[in-house]
């Protein structure tokens, strides 16, 4: 790899290429342009183009910048990407959100300072796109447990690049958009050395356009000619906020239940074909089933009327200070049976990390109360005549957790999900964006039930063909394909993300090593 070293005169660095970068006011309104673009890209806006143009933006605001300056100017545009998109996280409090994408703008700190370093390397668009993986790797990680949303990969819920899906999960559909960005940024430079300008120009553009093009051919298996029928039901919430439950207790189950009840009355009524299964949201209960009678009494009730298992979402107690975030099968005559319990828990949602630190600096660190315990093994239920996939909400946003599920037996996926602290906020429609790149991903049909909205059916091919409203009741009967079949994605799993951050990693390493014996040699 041939660098240019830091210490090369700007005149010399001109006649190689390099775009002449602006001023710091320029720069800095760029990578803030940039990432308002990657904002519009995630849903509800949905418009996955700006994202590969957001990335250009930003790569341009870098090149040629001093490492403090980059630093920086790319926590600027973090902030100015993760501040709209995370906005669902304000119900929790804006000091909340402003800590989180605060944390956060740091990865994009540091992604900045090692893009400036490789954008002295050939080939350095390549380097860049590896680096993006590297920074989502990392933020997926770290800290507590890590927070893998508003991944590049997640903007891309139905577009060009999402076949990419299928080949290398998210860290490769990330990486395809990241690339195309600097493969754009890459056309804005002067005339190159060594090359005909117009060359150079010409197959620069025609990689950015391949790139796309390419997602949209990638072989995909095909239908295997069998379905299930999944009864869907979101039955609402008398609350809003934090205080979604409400003061009355037994009110959401109740509404699922009611729903359920009406669902078997459509049946009868001959307006809706008989469910083979049907499937209730995460928290569908508020009251334990295990510990209330009345509670049981009415998940009884509901599933005796409809005659099939319902996949019950509740919160259980474990022990005498712990719980546990539980899909149970719920079968109308045993009642319940085989659960899966939630692996991947939301921090200081669900258990709250150093928890006496947090305790002493925040009262509301108490509202988690019981402390939440991760199940040990992946959500392959048996239910009716299929083994389902259960996936509980957040868990959908970690690539190794939807691949365990998949490789345990699961399909279709059922997302069982609780959106109602965050109803009418960004967090619903980014959710089932990542559904629907899971489906391609592993070549499975995705099942939302949510107990708020959206509750949503994503065929194989990432499209919705069904999806409810936000805070209303309702439910549906959908004949939803089951698939087996398992895509290069499932069977590799991990791999191409860690070939991606192993090159991305090497890139740097160069550029330093090259800048180092390049100053020795000055």
């Amino acid at each position: 790899m041939a660098l240019k070293t830091a210490q090369e005169p700007a005149s010399a660095a001109s006649r190689a290429g390099s775009w002449r970068a602006p001023e710091a006011p320029a720069r800095l309104a760029a990578s803030v342009v940039g990432g308002v673009l990657l904002y519009l890209a995630f849903p509800p806006s949905g418009w996955w183009f700006c994202a590969p143009l957001g990335v250009a933006l930003l790569a341009l605001a870098l090149r040629g910048a001093r490492l403090r300056r980059a630093a920086w100017i790319g926590y600027a545009g973090g902030l100015a990407f993760l501040l709209p998109t995370l906005a669902w996280v304000r119900p929790i409090g804006d000091d909340a959100w402003l800590a989180l994408v605060g944390v956060e703008s740091l990865f994009w700190a540091g992604l900045a300072v090692a893009a400036v370093l490789v954008m002295r390397l050939r080939l350095w668009p390549l380097w860049v796109a590896c680096l993006w993986v590297a920074q989502e790797w990392a933020r997926g990680l770290f800290p507590v447990g890590g927070f893998p949303w508003a991944r590049l990969a997640f903007s891309q819920g139905e577009s060009p690049y999402t076949g990419f899906a299928a080949l290398g999960g998210a860290p490769l559909v990330s990486f395809t958009v990241a690339l195309t960005g600097a493969l754009l940024a890459a056309l804005v430079r002067g005339r190159p050395q060594r090359w005909r300008a117009d060359r150079v120009v010409a197959g620069t553009f025609l990689a950015a356009i391949a790139v796309p093009v390419l997602g949209l051919v990638v072989p995909r298996p095909g239908d295997e000619g069998r379905t299930v029928r999944i009864g869907v039901i979101q039955g609402n919430v008398p609350g809003r906020g934090m205080n979604f439950l409400g003061d009355e207790p037994a009110v959401v189950l109740r509404n699922h239940a009611d729903e359920t009840h009406r669902m078997a009355q459509a049946v009868r009524a001959g307006t809706l074909t008989r469910p083979d299964i049907v499937v209730w949201p995460e928290n569908s209960t508020d009251i334990d089933p295990y510990d209330n009678a009345y509670a049981r009494e009415v998940i009884d009730s509901a599933a005796k009327d409809i005659g099939v298992p319902i996949l019950v979402g509740a919160v259980v107690k474990i022990g005498a200070e712990n719980r546990a975030t539980r899909g149970v099968v719920w079968d109308p005559v045993t009642g319940p049976g085989a659960y899966y319990d939630k692996r991947r828990l939301v921090p200081f949602g669900e258990y709250t990390p150093f928890k006496d630190l947090f305790l002493a600096l925040s009262s509301r660190a108490n509202l988690v109360g019981r402390q939440s315990v991760s199940g040990d093994r992946p959500g392959a239920l048996r239910m009716g005549p299929v083994t389902i996939g259960a996936v509980e909400c957040y868990e959908v946003a970690f690539d190794g957790t939807v691949r365990d599920t998949v490789l345990a037996g699961g399909t279709p996926l059922v997302v069982q999900t609780n959106n109602a602290s965050y109803a009418l906020t960004n967090l619903p429609p980014q959710q089932l964006a990542m559904s629907q790149l899971r489906a391609v991903e592993f070549n499975r049909a995705v099942v939302t039930a949510a107990t708020t909205g959206i509750s949503a059916y994503v065929g194989p091919d990432g499209r919705v063909g069904w999806r409810t409203g936000e805070l209303v009741a309702g439910m549906n009967v959908l004949d939803v394909p089951v698939r087996t079949q398992k895509t290069v994605a499932a069977r590799v799993g991990a791999l191409p993300e860690w070939v991606l951050v192993l090159m991305g990693a090497g890139a740097t390493v160069a550029a330093i090593s090259g800048a180092i014996s390049g100053r020795r040699r000055s």
